[in-house]
């Protein structure tokens, strides 16, 4: 007799591959439209399912956890981070929660690169121009940039994506420094020809560009403070395609506007999308829509894993990207 087919519920609308998979594979229930789920639609979905496919846009906090039903007993979540999720909680009622690490590394470096070179090259400012028809011919100082080759680029957290931006730094002439929890096995600093500051204030002093790669943790708040930021060389850019809270978008905000930053790359906000209206009209600012991970490619491996933690605990056993609290 055929076991009865795990109830999936999934919060946003995936890639067409994956939303077929999922529905061959399970009894699953997919998002009619684009957006994220009501907090009572969430009520209702963890009432009833076996397993939650949420997103980063989705609160599982522990008042929605406490509202779930005795048969939900996974959370898989469609992304890499789960801070959007209470993971203590969630264990302590007895549901696993998987993530899908790593397959976002390399499009996310290259959205970091991406940043960096057109804060520094004035790319936005540039398009400015062509886009208002105000272009008059080249001219020897026209929106002159920077040199990308020698400069200092700062990597806050050297976790896979840290290493892949490294990587692709030195490929462009960058000098690599980082400041990590840990520093790395001394072989793989020197794979990346990468240099380790155990004072953040200090490398921060003194580059030319900071890249935050680290995790949304309580540690990781406003790490880079108003106080940090102010350390910050007034020619130095900072890029962010971390998690926003890692940054005072407020006191960023304000130092770009005095010119005390030369520019910023940001794809991610601290409120999420209520963003500072004035860090929108600096020129010097390149604002991205949370697109580090956004390629077709990346999307469909991230539901790929999604499929394999569910069908791995459907067969009894524990998911490969099992999250637990001391992960965090």
């Amino acid at each position: 007799m055929a076991r009865e087919r795990l109830s999936v519920v999934v919060t946003r609308r995936l890639p067409e591959p994956v939303e077929t998979r999922l529905s061959e594979l399970f009894d699953v229930r997919l998002r009619e439209d684009d957006t994220p789920m009501t907090k009572a639609e969430l009520i209702e979905a963890v009432k009833q399912a076996d397993v939650l496919v949420p997103t980063v846009t989705d609160s599982i906090d522990a008042g929605l956890l406490g509202q779930a039903g005795e048969q939900l007993r996974l959370i898989a979540n469609y992304g890499a981070g789960v801070d959007h999720i209470d993971v203590a909680t969630a264990r302590q009622r007895g549901i696993l929660v998987s993530n899908t690490p790593g397959v976002l590394t390399d499009d996310t470096a290259d959205m970091a690169m991406a940043l960096i070179m057109a804060v520094v090259r004035r790319m936005p400012e540039g398009l400015a121009v062509m886009q208002k028809g105000d272009w008059q011919g080249w001219a020897p100082t026209a929106l002159l940039g920077g040199r990308i080759a020698g400069r200092r680029l700062g990597i806050l957290g050297m976790g896979r994506i840290g290493q892949a931006v490294a990587k692709r730094a030195a490929a462009f002439g960058m000098q690599v420094h980082y400041h990590n929890r840990r520093r790395l096995r001394a072989e793989t600093e020197a794979a990346l020809e990468a240099t380790y500051w155990e004072s953040l204030d200090q490398m921060v002093a003194r580059m030319d560009v900071i890249s935050v790669n680290c995790p949304s943790t309580p540690s990781t708040f406003h790490l880079l403070n108003a106080r940090r930021l102010k350390l910050m060389k007034p020619s130095a850019v900072v890029v962010n395609t971390s998690r926003g809270e890692v940054i005072d978008e407020h006191a960023l905000t304000r130092m770009l506007r005095a010119g005390e930053i030369a520019g910023a790359g940001l794809d991610v906000y601290e409120h999420g999308t209520d963003i500072n209206p004035r860090l929108r009209e600096l020129p010097n600012v390149v604002l991205l829509p949370h697109m580090g991970s956004a390629t077709l490619e990346g999307r469909i491996e991230m539901g790929e894993k999604v499929l394999l933690n569910i069908k791995t605990f459907e067969d009894g056993h524990r998911p490969p990207d099992q999250v637990v609290p001391s992960m965090l």
